[in-house]
């Protein structure tokens, strides 16, 4: 299955849940939503029986890396997917945006407002684990490029600086738009500045869907919790776009942003351990006797619940702990015979069918291929200019060089033992140049 060939549900479904919604003074606020009326335009995404296997090599067989999942994404909130390192996370967000690689294989059903179709351009965005940004450049550059790449262009290049300048202010990087992003040698921007210099990047075409793989991942609680806010303010309505179904993977939030999402999805080994709000998550694990500790951080507990990779060092450590796939198998088991696994299954029926009528927007295209080599071209140039290893110094390099074989093959003279001679320079020249240049800018 290609990466686009999914079907997301469209906006019918005239009901109206419970989300739970983080404060500016960290309490927690309830309110309702009707999906009916406030996202007519949004994108619906279930998927039922899911599986992805790969070869395993050492057993000439395939391996499963999830097992049967099923669940669904709604415009305006926020699903997390979390779980132990291994237990399938960045797997399952790749399966949902059609980034699986080709020697994974792929079973069941993943279905867009209901129908397996292929999202227009610039509809759904996926932000990388890794920042892949030019250190060279401020962030007003490094977005107003992208920009003028992946805009169209019936939009004019004022339009698309407002785009860009709307897009830094959404993601509260306003006051950094002219400080350059930095890298190795060169000190710019924090950790979590560059993250959501990624995010702005992927949100300039206004994408519905917004995939998200590890966005607070090397960052302190203080920085996760700000690049977060800011994600979870996305699934609002904004710029006539409707709400945003925002899904992203996240290894071990701390207690303030646990508060941010809406729905969680919990993985261990492959298979779903709890689907559902993220505030009754923490009744599930009590009811089947696993219950977090006053004042501890609810996602700590349900990670240490159900890694296997210190399963031997608990037990020895502590008398009449539960084994730790005893407790998967437990919570598992229940999950799969509990009445949230029945609404889960319901609420992905009910989705594809309102949403089977449901079409999507044809989005614009990108820049043509004339302007794509215009602004690239610009960019490397400033790139160049900029880069004092790669262009200043690659140049004092080829100066030195230069002098260096001017005067060792100076005065030649013209008779016919210089022949040979002058071979020799234009051999080196030739060949042994470019290595001597290589040796000395990477070594």
């Amino acid at each position: 299955m290609s990466s686009l060939d999914h079907s997301i549900p469209v906006p019918a479904i005239s009901r109206a849940f419970e989300v739970v919604e983080s404060s500016s003074n960290n309490k927690t606020a309830t309110h309702s939503i009707n999906v009916n009326e406030d996202d007519g335009d949004g994108v619906f995404l279930t998927w039922q029986d899911l599986w992805v296997t790969v070869p395993d090599g050492q057993k000439k067989g395939n391996r499963s890396i999830l097992q049967g999942l099923t669940g669904y994404a709604r415009p305006g909130e926020l699903l997390a997917i979390m779980g132990p390192s291994g237990c399938g996370k960045s797997t399952l967000l790749d399966a949902l945006a059609g980034r699986l690689g080709s020697n994974t294989r792929q079973a069941g059903e993943i279905l867009i407002n209901g129908r397996k179709r292929a999202l227009a351009y610039g509809t759904s965005a996926y932000v990388t684990q890794d920042d892949a940004l030019i250190t060279t450049l401020t962030v007003s550059e490094a977005v107003y490029y992208s920009a003028q790449l992946q805009l169209p262009d019936t939009m004019t290049k004022l339009q698309k600086k407002e785009r860009a300048e709307m897009t830094i202010k959404e993601m509260g990087l306003q006051d950094a738009m002219n400080t350059r992003i930095g890298g190795w040698g060169a000190k710019g921007l924090s950790g979590g500045q560059k993250r959501r210099v990624s995010i702005c990047i992927e949100m300039l075409t206004r994408p519905k869907l917004l995939f998200l793989d590890e966005p607070t991942s090397g960052l302190d609680s203080a920085a996760s919790y700000y690049v977060m806010s800011r994600i979870a303010k996305l699934d609002q309505r904004d710029h006539g776009v409707g709400s945003r179904t925002i899904i992203t993977s996240i290894h071990q939030p701390s207690s303030e942003v646990f508060q941010l999402f809406h729905n969680l999805c919990l993985l261990s080994s492959g298979q779903t351990v709890y689907f559902g709000p993220a505030s009754a998550a923490n009744e599930f694990f009590a009811l089947n006797g696993f219950p977090c500790p006053t004042l501890q951080n609810p996602s700590d507990h349900f990670l240490k619940t159900i890694n296997k990779d210190f399963q031997e060092d608990i037990e020895k450590g502590l008398a009449g702990v539960v084994p730790t796939q005893e407790a998967i198998d437990i919570l598992t088991k229940s999950y799969k015979s509990s009445d949230s696994y029945l609404q889960v299954r319901s609420q992905v029926a009910e989705i594809c069918k309102a949403q089977d009528s449901g079409a999507l927007e044809k989005k614009s295209t990108h820049a043509d291929f004339l302007t794509q080599c215009i602004v690239l071209t610009s960019r490397s140039f400033v790139n160049m200019y900029r880069d004092l290893g790669y262009y200043w110094f690659r140049l004092g390099v080829y100066v030195l060089l230069g002098v260096g074989l001017a005067t060792v093959f100076s005065n030649l003279g013209t008779d016919n033992n210089s022949i040979q001679v002058r071979i020799k320079s234009i051999f080196i020249n030739h060949c042994e140049l470019p290595e001597i240049h290589y040796f000395v800018l990477f070594n």
